[in-house]
């Protein structure tokens, strides 16, 4: 099994949206008292989970428009944050 980055409980309040920014590449471990105890992911990964898909890939003009737009925000951020 992949192991997955770890966040500490106590940043769901401190650094929510680090979290979160983590969580829409790929799922994260929420650990509670240093063990993993929680995961987190986005919607689409969880779909993708329930329907027992394990991976997609997409032509960048035949990808769905949510995660056009997210792979775009996560590239933006990524270059905001290199250019700091």
């Amino acid at each position: 099994m992949q192991e997955l980055p770890e966040f500490k409980a106590a940043d769901l309040t401190r650094h929510t949206s680090d979290l979160f920014d983590a969580a829409i590449r790929s799922p994260i471990a929420i650990t509670k008292h240093r063990k993993p105890k929680f995961v987190l992911m986005s919607m689409h990964q969880y779909q993708q989970l329930a329907r027992g898909a394990t991976q997609q890939a997409y032509m960048i003009d035949e990808m769905p428009e949510d995660l056009k737009a997210l792979m775009i925000e996560g590239l933006e951020r990524d270059l905001t944050k290199a250019d700091d």
